[in-house]
């Protein structure tokens, strides 16, 4: 019989939720099967769009939803009743599961009709995305609220997308991707677990659970991945947790092919790495993904156009509906390559997830800085093979010549989103808490904390909060009040590679000690994730380069405002600053970080810049003084080493 296909889904939002809301309409007139939601950084950190560090971020990387009146015009003439809906949202993911089902109920739909996925799941954030708010206890319990909640009330809806995705963009190698993401599922089952539902209940609950993956191009390999994952998981809930049901057990997958392999230079290859890492996910029919999202082939450059999201769309629709694949039984079962490569994936992964037990769990790899350590090692070795050449990027480390493309310059080649939709969220934000009763919010608020605080279910609470007008800031304060706020481990101290060599390091690391010699220090670098920016991977890579490199080094992490940046700039005495900014808020962020480092006396230190930065925007950047801008084409860290030591001998000896 043959397979029915997948879901087929764009990852999109962006602006305004009105705008968001003709784009999700379009791609579904264009034969998109589900939704995926992005949602902005202020969303997914529990902000409203007045808050200070919501500066430059509104609507940058997703769709801003601050209350129920935004979900409305989300969803406006979209019912949510017929609909498939994914949302990637982690530390929030209970208020806007609250906001989704408000606005259901609203449109007349019954909860348990509603179909769909939240990700939900907050230790990737802690290792790779960044978007985590709470401490890891209560945020596991927030987990553990809206997976009893929807096997209650929701059976069609998936409570938790495990996501190994992230975990690849920041450097996982195959068996780190398999064993972090399955410690992950462990730790949320062994905490659902521990409320004592029934064997028939916890089966459910293990059926509900998805998984979130990325698929890179090593083809062979990551076909071999999907295997063992499905393998593993049938494992794991039989042996550790007596699930006796094997349908219960099935591996059940969404994809997002990598985004972190897109390429800046000769954007147009992407296409075919997008094609490639998508059989991988879609060949084998024993590890077949349920749903498919595909990146766009310029988002290396910036936000993809409706165009570009339609091409990857057409993809997938290509794949599906013109070829013979889901007419056929597994075309690898039987294959001695192939059952090779899974054996060595699974006893890799079962020894490395022997290691998380033995410390007490994910969370405990986690706090400790164990996983996250890891990561940012791998990665270091990943970008070292890339500048090596030992790992071929094709026009990017190897036939770097090329025509240039008409695909890729000139006007609107790039979705830009206005700065201007920033001022006009705050002014809806203004009218929506205008217009509602302000003591009906008061009382929802004061319901939600005292759910958090007699450890009872969140969802009821929060759904009565979104039908009273609570926003999205006021439900993440209260949580904050109670719960506390957390920073994660950078993973970077962990990671110096104390025995780093090679001719090129050498070299940076004499230029270092003569220009320390002559500035009479130890040459320092600050290195600043400013606004909500959770990609942290390129500022980790350059801190630990730079250190390699014999730099001195200061790396806060993620999410500072641009006060806090310029303070410590201030009191440490750096020679430069660096800030990597990859949501697309660099121009408003870095303006405010001058205006600030001129006010305070340090227009002598010379600013550089790293993120997705398109070319006009980087002109920009360098007429408000900026020393130099650096995007993925600039894969050489050793040489923008350099670059900072020549930056900070020119800036000291101008200011002598």
């Amino acid at each position: 019989m043959a397979d029915k296909p997948w879901l087929i889904r764009t990852y999109a939002g962006h602006s305004t939720p009105a705008e968001s809301n003709r784009l999700y309409k379009s791609n579904l007139a264009k034969g998109q099967t589900g939704l995926s939601v992005a949602f902005d950084l202020p969303t997914q950190t529990g902000y409203d769009p007045d808050h200070i560090l919501s500066r430059g971020e509104v609507g940058k990387v997703g769709v801003p939803v601050s209350h129920l009146g935004d979900m409305r015009a989300l969803f406006d003439g979209i019912p949510l009743a017929q609909m498939n809906t994914s949302m990637t949202i982690n530390a929030t993911a209970a208020w806007l599961l609250a906001l989704y089902v408000a606005q259901a109920e609203e449109q007349g739909a019954d909860r348990a009709a509603l179909n769909g996925t939240t990700q939900n799941d907050i230790i990737k954030e802690y290792l790779s995305r960044g978007t985590y708010v709470f401490p890891p206890a209560p945020s596991l319990r927030l987990i553990r609220d809206v997976i009893t909640f929807t096997t209650a009330a929701m059976p069609k809806w998936n409570p938790m997308n495990v996501c190994s995705y992230h975990l690849q963009e920041a450097g996982a190698t195959p068996v780190q991707e398999l064993a972090y993401a399955l410690a992950t599922g462990i730790a949320v089952l062994d905490e659902v677990k521990a409320t004592d539902p029934s064997e028939e209940v916890f089966a459910q609950t293990v059926q509900r659970i998805s998984f979130f993956v990325n698929a890179g191009m090593k083809f062979i390999t990551e076909i071999a991945k999907m295997r063992a994952f499905v393998d593993l998981w049938d494992e794991i809930t039989r042996d550790r947790y007596g699930v006796t049901d094997a349908k219960s057990r099935r591996f059940r997958y969404g994809v997002q092919v990598n985004s972190l392999g897109l390429t800046e230079p000769q954007p147009e290859n992407n296409v075919y790495r997008i094609l490639i890492q998508t059989l991988a996910v879609t060949l084998s029919k024993d590890a077949r993904a349920r749903a498919v999202q595909l990146p766009a082939w310029n988002e290396a450059l910036g936000l993809p156009r409706p165009w570009d999201q339609q091409w990857s769309l057409r993809a997938q629709q290509i794949l599906a509906y013109e070829t013979d694949i889901l007419e056929y039984a597994d075309i690898f079962n039987g294959s001695e390559v192939m059952n090779a490569k899974v054996e060595a994936l699974k006893d890799e992964a079962r020894a490395e997830l022997a290691r998380i037990d033995e410390m007490g769990g994910a969370i405990a790899a986690v706090q400790s800085g164990y996983m996250k350590g890891r990561l940012v090692e791998s990665n270091a070795r990943r970008l070292a093979a890339i500048e090596s050449g030992e790992q071929v990027v094709v026009g990017v480390n190897r036939w770097k010549e090329t025509e240039p493309s008409p695909l890729s310059t000139g006007a609107g080649s790039i979705q830009v989103v206005p700065e201007s939709v920033g001022q006009e969220a705050i002014e809806r934000l203004e009218a929506w808490r205008a217009q509602r009763d302000a003591k009906a919010v008061e009382a929802a608020l004061a319901e939600v904390a005292a759910a958090a605080k007699e450890d009872r279910n969140i969802m009821e609470p929060s759904i009565a909060a979104a039908k009273a007008g609570v926003t999205t800031g006021e439900w993440g304060q209260t949580l904050r009040d109670i719960f506390g706020e957390f920073r994660a481990p950078t993973g970077v101290g962990r990671a110096v590679r104390a025995d780093a060599g090679g001719a090129e390091i050498e070299e940076v690391r004499a230029q270092v000690e003569a220009a320390s010699g002559r500035l009479g220090r130890r040459l320092k670098l600050l290195v600043g994730k400013p606004g909500l920016d959770g990609h942290s991977n390129g500022a980790e890579q350059i801190a630990v380069r730079a250190r390699d490199c014999g730099f001195e080094v200061v790396y806060e992490g993620i999410r500072l405002t641009p006060s806090e940046i310029v303070n410590a700039a201030l009191e440490e005495g750096v020679h430069v600053v660096g800030l990597s900014i990859l949501s697309g808020s660099h121009v408003p962020l870095v303006r405010d970080v001058i205006e600030r480092m001129r006010k305070v006396g340090l227009d002598d230190v010379p600013l550089i810049v790293g993120g997705i930065i398109p070319p006009e925007d980087e002109l920009q950047l360098k007429a408000m003084g900026v020393a130099e801008v650096y995007t993925p084409k600039n894969f050489d860290l050793t040489r923008i080493m350099a670059d900072i030591v020549r930056i900070a001998e020119i800036a000291h000896k101008e200011a002598a």
